[in-house]
């Protein structure tokens, strides 16, 4: 726990200095824009010199999230504060969004109503600076989001690439109408507009799944069941179920399958010692349940070969677990757990049916079959 909470103060370190570069560089841009904007008459320099004023309060909505993400855990938050670092990120988004319409309508507006740049060595020297420190941004902010795997900062270096674009645009049109007389500052503006929406609402998708509890990530699901099969004692593992509740902060839950044979207080210890290492390892806070198994039981092994089998040729991604036999009255009692691919979810009747059909065609023997389907974390 210590050494989470010293990774958490450096996060929170990394990403309050980032904002803060972010507030200084963007006030420094947004002030020379607006003064050049103003002199040369241009609507789009001045557009983006309120872009940069509105990047000043992105990156301190990122200091905000970060310093508010630190806080500790307390009795209303027992898991923390983490997810704040997630509303930061869906606040830039939304600021993105609200850029991008604004510079569409603006955009149009010019198209309807043209009007001339007052071209001066001096704002094209300010254009071009500004896309500098804009670049340098972007570069800064994916190496410290890179640092601290902050989507936050990855969206902050979206927006900076954003910007990046939008100078881009305004420099080409002024330089071109310039050259040429062509008044193309409206439509260099409302492409740009497009990307920048579209790019929002890429941003906006990244930032609510994990608000609205996506899964696991492929490559975390891949390493903590590789690591839990491959530890002492444990025959097999599933109901893998992951909730991120921010940067730092994911809690697990898994069931391990254990000869029952194999003493309890063995199979305790080493079920302590796979919740430790997973910390350790991948900063999970992994809960592990215990199933004991029976492995000397040829009829059962024989039965649960027949119902594998015959699961396989309906469904090859189907997987069962936890699987047992009882006996009532004369007959079988099947019990077991069952992960089923989404596109059978809803049909599971007509898996249990055709099961139930087939054992009785091969054993000529009536079987109770008691199914729990199991939502696992499969993304």
């Amino acid at each position: 726990m210590a050494q989470e909470n010293q990774d958490s103060k450096k996060r929170a370190a990394v990403g309050k200095m980032t904002g803060f570069i972010g507030v200084l560089c963007n006030l420094l841009l947004a002030g020379s824009k607006l003064v050049i904007g103003k002199l040369a008459a241009s609507t789009s320099i001045t557009a983006d010199g309120l872009n940069n004023l509105s990047d000043a309060a992105s990156s301190i909505v990122t200091l905000l999230g970060f310093k508010l993400a630190e806080k500790p855990a307390d009795k209303e938050h027992p898991y923390g504060h983490a997810r704040f670092e997630y509303l930061a990120s869906l606040v830039v988004a939304t600021m993105i969004l609200v850029i991008g319409f604004e510079l569409a309508k603006t955009s149009v507006l010019k198209l309807i109503h043209p009007a001339s740049i007052e071209f001066s060595m001096l704002m094209i020297i300010v254009l071009i600076g500004s896309i500098l420190v804009k670049l340098w941004m972007m570069f800064f902010y994916r190496k410290m989001g890179d640092k601290i795997q902050s989507n936050t900062l990855f969206a902050a270096a979206a927006d900076s690439r954003n910007d990046v674009l939008t100078t881009a645009a305004v420099l080409a049109a002024t330089v071109v109408e310039h050259i040429s007389g062509w008044k193309i500052d409206g439509l260099m503006g409302g492409l740009v507009s497009v990307f920048i929406i579209v790019s929002g609402i890429s941003l906006a998708k990244d930032t609510i799944s994990p608000l609205l509890g996506e899964g696991a990530n492929t490559g975390l699901r891949e390493q903590l069941i590789g690591y839990i099969s491959s530890c002492p004692l444990v025959l097999g593992c599933h109901d893998l179920l992951v909730h991120d509740y921010g940067p730092g902060r994911q809690y697990a839950s898994i069931h391990v399958e254990i000869d029952k044979k194999i003493d309890p207080m063995v199979c305790h210890d080493e079920i302590d010692r796979i919740e430790r290492e997973c910390l350790n390892r991948f900063g999970v806070h992994m809960v592990i349940h215990y199933d004991p198994v029976i492995t000397d039981d040829a009829e059962l092994d024989q039965i649960h070969h027949q119902v594998l089998d015959i699961l396989q040729q309906i469904d090859a991604e189907i997987t069962i677990h936890d699987f047992r036999v009882h006996t009532h009255g004369g007959k079988k009692e099947l019990v077991f757990d069952m992960v089923v691919p989404s596109e059978w979810q809803g049909q599971e009747k007509n898996i249990v049916r055709e099961l139930t059909e087939r054992l009785q065609e091969e054993n000529k023997e009536t079987y109770l079959i008691k199914i729990t389907f199991d939502l696992e974390d499969r993304a």
